[in-house]
């Protein structure tokens, strides 16, 4: 190469390859302060796109997830509910034993009669009042084999959505809890039973009557607990299964977006002696004109 004063092309390559070096020793230190190894779209772009999708599903499972759990709660408030009402039908089953003797006058049977009615009258209130966020789980709301979600509130059985898609098969399932309330099991004044079964116990007749509706009233809310207990038992799987597929999808963003600690590092340190020489080289190249001074002066 001649030694000439208008180009330093030592220097100039020099400058570039310190360009070049600390350009990757600035990309190093990003990625090993940040520990990620895709932080920007130059990095990958298909990895980029990749990695999103996946955070969006990630964060969706999770939320999911959440969904599964407020259900079981859900089905928990309606479960401990059923279980008061539980109560309060054994007594109306022994009150209706007690009338059904001959040993009891009818004023007697009227008082027991009046208990009667106020236990009916309270798992009506129980059946009306016991909600979730709002909503009533045991009123009849619920108990509707269909679902429209076109409305501002929904109308039918519960929705529960818990994957990522749309899919009936797949994303979600439907909770149905039938009326539980004292006319829908066939007890108390406000029955709907046509032959008097189990709306009153003021006379022995009736009593003897009632005990024949109060086991079929006793079957019936043991099948709306039976429901929701089978389908808390979904739900307890359904959510291991989304955890397993979180913690699965999590580990294949990891794969794709996290730095290898180890294998960065040894390129921090290449790039970084890299950038290093040729900052050395750089003021070596800068001195050689000199070389054409004493040239010129000698």
């Amino acid at each position: 190469m001649s030694l000439v004063i208008n180009h330093n092309l030592m220097a100039m390559n020099a400058a570039r390859n310190l360009s070049t070096a600390y350009s990757g020793l600035s990309v190093s230190t990003r990625r090993l302060s940040s520990g990620l190894r895709v932080g920007t779209a130059a990095d990958d772009a298909a990895g980029l796109a990749i990695r999103e999708l996946m955070r969006a599903e990630i964060s969706s499972l999770h939320q999911g997830i959440r969904n599964a759990n407020d259900a079981i709660s859900l089905l928990q408030t309606a479960d401990g509910a059923l279980q008061v009402i539980d109560e309060k039908l054994i007594r109306m089953k022994e009150l209706a034993m007690q009338a059904s003797t001959g040993t009891y006058s009818s004023d007697q049977r009227l008082i027991i009669d009046s208990e009667y009615q106020a236990m009916a009258s309270e798992i009506t209130r129980i059946a009306m009042a016991t909600d979730f966020n709002g909503i009533y789980l045991l009123n009849g709301q619920l108990s509707s084999a269909t679902h429209n979600g076109n409305a501002v509130e929904s109308i039918g059985r519960l929705k529960v959505h818990f994957g990522t898609g749309n899919d009936s098969s797949e994303d979600y399932y439907y909770v149905q809890i039938d009326c539980a309330t004292a006319s829908a099991l066939g007890l108390g004044h406000g029955s709907g039973i046509t032959d008097n079964a189990g709306k009153s116990i003021s006379t022995q007749a009736l009593a003897q009557a009632a005990m024949a509706q109060l086991n079929l009233a006793i079957v019936s809310k043991d099948k709306i607990r039976a429901n929701l207990g089978s389908m808390q038992n979904r739900l307890e799987n359904t959510i291991t299964n989304l955890s397993i597929q979180a913690e699965n999808l999590q580990a294949a963003e990891s794969r794709i977006s996290d730095v290898d600690v180890a294998t960065e590092m040894t390129e921090f340190i290449r790039q970084q002696i890299l950038s290093q020489s040729a900052v050395a080289m750089l003021a070596q190249a800068n001195s050689l004109p000199k070389m054409a001074i004493q040239l010129i002066s000698g």
